[in-house]
């Protein structure tokens, strides 16, 4: 079978995020879905049959998905615990790769993983798709103007109330599962939080909790504020709640010396007369559903890179630093100090 399109997408899982990716592939035209490999091939077909895949083989063994040779990037849509060996095995054969987050649930699968990509030489990108949302777009383009001046305090929010561990042990032993509220889904925060400061973290502390309601519902602590400092002297706190009895919130607030910016609203002092918070009508990351999420923008953005020949912002090596801020947050919460970055 020979791909006519440039690039051919293998797609590992066939769960809910799964139909976002296909969906964004059909709406490029440099590349078209190859491959799917599934635990359960019924659910593959019936993923070919409601997108219309037409050049499309099914495999339930990810070997088979990477023996194709008209698949060149492979996407990871399987649960956490697996994304780093699927990826290390799609690294050594040559493709590029898209993981879903966490690309990791510890630190020295992060750093096999690392490694694989590096020494295999192919592009990646970690999905932490809200750095293709309108929202973020616009504070990036105000910050690089800055609008708001230099940050020296910045709040990033990520509020879902989810279950975890129901969702997982449907795969495996859930002592095996690993990571915390953070790595789970809180990430995205963490991720935020760098993307605005453009700053390297360098300590780390954090405290968690849980509601007395609901004490067995997770396998670790699904509440947990961390604190960050940047090597240029400015601080961060992302606030992370997967209990939080209330609809999906992600909040951004950034301080600088010039203005602030709260999610879509922004006031600074280079506009004379203002005296109030300034409106930008935009799409904001509002929804946990994945079909909210901007999919196509990163899908398209990794295509551009692979033809390109560069590396994306939001690559695994990228991703490692986010990383090491959770994994770090979660030794800072549990040993009740201080942790220094990168991790050692």
């Amino acid at each position: 079978m020979k791909n006519t399109k440039s690039l051919g997408i293998g797609i590992v899982g066939t769960g809910w995020v799964s139909g976002e990716y296909i969906k964004a592939v059909l709406g490029n035209p440099h590349c078209e879905v190859t491959g799917l490999c599934s635990r359960t091939p019924a659910r593959a077909e019936s993923k070919i049959r409601e997108y219309g895949l037409t050049n499309c083989r099914v495999t339930t063994d990810l070997k088979d998905l990477l023996a194709q040779d008209d698949v060149d990037v492979v996407v990871l849509c399987t649960p956490n615990f697996l994304h780093a060996e699927q990826g290390i095995a799609a690294a050594r054969a040559g493709k590029h790769v898209i993981v879903e987050k966490p690309v990791a649930i510890d630190l020295p699968s992060l750093r096999k993983l690392d490694k694989a990509v590096t020494a295999a030489g192919v592009k990646t990108v970690a999905s932490f798709v809200l750095r293709w949302n309108p929202m973020f777009d616009n504070i990036r383009a105000m910050l690089s103007k800055k609008l708001i001046g230099k940050l020296f305090y910045a709040e990033v929010d990520y509020m879902h109330a989810i279950d975890v561990r129901t969702r997982l042990h449907r795969w495996h032993n859930k002592k095996e599962l690993g990571g915390g509220a953070l790595l789970a889904a809180g990430c995205h925060a963490v991720d935020g939080l760098r993307w605005f400061m453009q700053d390297e973290a360098v300590e780390v502390s954090a405290y968690s909790s849980r509601s007395k309601k609901n004490p067995l519902r997770f396998d670790f602590d699904p509440n947990i504020v961390t604190m960050v400092k940047f090597a240029g002297g400015a601080v961060g706190k992302v606030g992370c709640s997967l209990e939080a009895q209330m609809p999906y919130v992600y909040r951004v607030m950034l301080f600088g010396d010039q203005g602030t910016i709260r999610d879509n609203q922004v006031f600074t002092t280079n506009w004379p007369g203002q005296t109030d918070w300034a409106e930008i009508p935009t799409v904001l990351p509002s929804s946990g559903d994945v079909e909210h999420h901007p999919f196509q923008g990163e899908l398209d953005h990794f295509v551009g890179c692979i033809q390109q020949g560069k590396e994306s912002h939001c690559n695994v090596a990228d991703a490692v630093k986010t990383h090491e801020i959770c994994i770090a947050a979660d030794r800072s919460a549990t040993s009740g100090k201080p942790v220094k970055l990168p991790l050692r």
